[in-house]
């Protein structure tokens, strides 16, 4: 586990999470905001807008990949409305310069392309809905990477991802030099990673405070919500033998590749799985350790023993 990590804030990436999540729809359903938050963004934008950034749903996923490495290698400040006038007033051959080190397959032709897809309508996006979220997401990403870089002095690279992502165990990565760790709140509770060449991008999701104290907390439901099922319990028990792969998975448990997704989804965002992540992005889940007992201490505490 021969790498550095860095710590990293900034409201850009949030600009781009929010962005991902609401086009993608990706992961939704397991996201605290929920599927209704889609439907709630879209009524507050005017049609027009919405009309503009349809199409973007069907462009590349991995162009996403790109967005980040320029953020990541952002050279103007940290504010979004730096950036996106970055991304405006930068020929695509220095876009390129700045990501193709970190993705060598992609072309300036490329870079090109995402460039003028996406700044417009990072632009709208941000300007109908980001910059009203804004005030209200930069103490809590701010704070949070704070006490994550405080922690970065007192404990090992390794123990500290694991911590911060809430059971992503990065080993033997061939070649990985740096993983940027960086905190969100639109993607709570999932974290997300994409590997680069020589480097790993994290972003971890982040602790909000609860609105109403007399109800369960979130962490809570989520984790009663994952063990609710026997199928999943018993996944729980099989993982907590050694760390398995999902191919381990299909051939033992004897279920299909799309059932075994969702049951490992919903106990990965409740805090139950470790996913150890490996040589040529090989993924493998084992049970958490901590998640027993946080679930003890959640359950404690709103119960008030």
């Amino acid at each position: 586990m021969n790498y550095e990590v860095k710590v990293d804030v900034s409201p850009i990436y949030e600009l781009l999470s929010s962005f991902m999540v609401y086009i993608s729809k990706k992961w939704i359903r397991n996201l605290d905001i929920g599927p209704e938050w889609i439907g709630e963004v879209s009524g507050k934008l005017p049609p027009e807008v919405t009309s503009a950034l349809g199409p973007a749903a069907a462009w590349p996923f991995d162009d996403y990949d790109v967005l980040y490495a320029w953020a990541i290698h952002r050279a103007n400040g940290d504010t979004v409305r730096a950036f996106l006038d970055c991304l405006h007033e930068t020929p695509a051959e220095v876009l390129y310069e700045a990501a193709s080190p970190y993705l060598p397959s992609l072309t300036v032709k490329e870079a090109e392309r995402i460039r003028d897809s996406y700044t417009p309508l990072l632009e709208l996006w941000y300007e109908h809905y980001f910059k009203h979220e804004e005030p209200a997401i930069i103490p809590l990403i701010e704070e949070d990477a704070e006490e994550k870089c405080m922690l970065l002095t007192k404990m090992e690279p390794h123990s500290l991802v694991e911590y911060a992502s809430g059971g992503l165990v990065v080993e033997d990565v061939p070649g990985l030099e740096t993983i940027v760790l960086f905190p969100t709140v639109h993607n709570r509770p999932i974290n997300v990673y994409c590997f680069y060449r020589k480097m790993m991008l994290i972003q971890y999701p982040v602790d909000v405070p609860e609105e109403q104290e007399d109800e369960p907390p979130t962490c809570l439901l989520r984790m009663t919500h994952a063990l609710a099922d026997p199928q999943r319990l018993r996944l729980l028990r099989y993982a907590a033998e050694k760390p398995r792969s999902l191919d381990d998975m299909m051939r033992d448990l004897n279920q299909t590749q799309e059932l075994l997704k969702h049951h490992l989804m919903i106990l990965r965002v409740a805090g139950l799985l470790r996913i150890h992540l490996g040589s040529y992005n090989t993924e493998k889940f084992s049970i958490r350790p901590d998640g027993a007992a946080e679930l003890q201490m959640f359950l404690e505490s709103y119960i008030r023993l």
